[in-house]
């Protein structure tokens, strides 16, 4: 074997070693800032998330004059679910569930849709009732009937610690009432469908890092939970809003820092958080991909990122599993 073959094996399993090297470094997570003090990613990053294409239903229910399409087997915890209602001279179509009244909304020519969603801290059982109720335009109505098993979503568990000038906001009260005031917002539901046939798109086209619905503990003292996803980003990064609606809060918060909230109708809501600058008033209507503000450091961070959340029919919801599913 000649001098210059065996420089170049040499030189080959340097090179192979140092790729290697590189995806064991970046499969290990990366302590950095979020909403809780935290920004890790956790094993190798996810893909950034696309509206999938449209699917067969996967249950198919027949009514007396009309039909409902499931397009999901069954809710995990923080999910969501696409329902559809077809049928002749159908005027309206509402949803039990959960203790929740769901309006679906129309598409023309097709019936309509409604959403299902499940919190994260939903109790996982086999047989949660479903009652779809749909009315025709003679006034007259009928249910169909099923039911639903939720799932366990598989949620990680964090251990945060904040700097000692954010300790302050580890305070319970303080959690509960950012909850209880973004709650009163929630429950209100637009009968107005503002977002459009291209779905929804992430805020800012970057790494997802510390996910959806994690179990946190802060300073080993505050249990809580992740009500999104965190996007990794530097401060001054622009955000863009992930469909069309109406903002509906535009302020500080003690916990989301500088947010806000967007109204896409039928009890779809999205949220952004620790923004250094906010670009958008409350009643401004916004179109898809408008910049709404600036990635910041703002509320309970030690360290500059963005926090993304989506609440459906009042529960939170997995945001990146919602950008998934296919949306008419």
């Amino acid at each position: 074997m000649t001098l210059k073959r065996i420089t170049f094996i040499v030189l080959l399993f340097l090179v192979c070693l140092a790729g290697a090297t590189a995806i064991v470094a970046q499969d290990e997570p990366t302590p950095e800032g979020d909403s809780g003090g935290m920004d890790a990613v956790v094993g190798t990053p996810i893909p950034l998330p696309t509206q999938a294409a449209r699917s067969a239903p996967v249950q198919v229910l027949l009514g007396e004059k009309s039909r409902l399409d499931l397009f999901f087997a069954n809710m995990p915890q923080g999910g969501v679910g696409l329902m559809q209602v077809e049928g002749e001279d159908i005027s309206g179509a509402t949803a039990d569930w959960l203790n929740h009244l769901i309006e679906f909304f129309p598409i023309e020519g097709e019936g309509y849709y409604g959403l299902l969603s499940v919190g994260m801290e939903q109790a996982t059982r086999r047989d949660n009732p479903l009652v779809v109720n749909v009315t025709y335009a003679d006034g007259s109505r009928e249910a169909i009937n099923t039911s639903v098993e939720i799932v366990q979503g598989g949620f990680i568990r964090q251990e945060v610690q904040l700097p000692p000038d954010k300790t302050y906001l580890l305070d319970a009260e303080t959690e509960r009432g950012e909850l209880a005031r973004l709650e009163s917002i929630f429950v209100q539901t637009s009968t107005e469908r503002m977002w459009d046939d291209t779905g929804f798109t992430m805020p800012i086209p970057a790494a997802l890092t510390s996910p959806f619905g994690a179990f946190r503990v802060f300073n080993a003292t505050l249990n809580t939970r992740h009500t999104g996803w965190d996007i990794r980003c530097t401060i001054g990064t622009p955000i863009f809003a992930s469909a069309s609606g109406r903002v509906v809060f535009a302020g500080m918060l003690p916990i989301r820092g500088n947010h806000v909230i967007i109204d896409h109708g039928y009890g779809v809501y999205s949220g952004y958080s620790h923004m250094s600058v906010v670009n958008v008033t409350t009643g401004q209507l916004v179109t898809k991909e408008q910049v709404i503000g600036m990635a910041g450091n703002t509320g309970r961070t030690s360290g500059p990122h963005f926090h993304w959340e989506i609440a459906v029919n009042g529960e939170w919801i997995d945001s990146v599993a919602f950008l998934r599913t296919w949306m008419p």
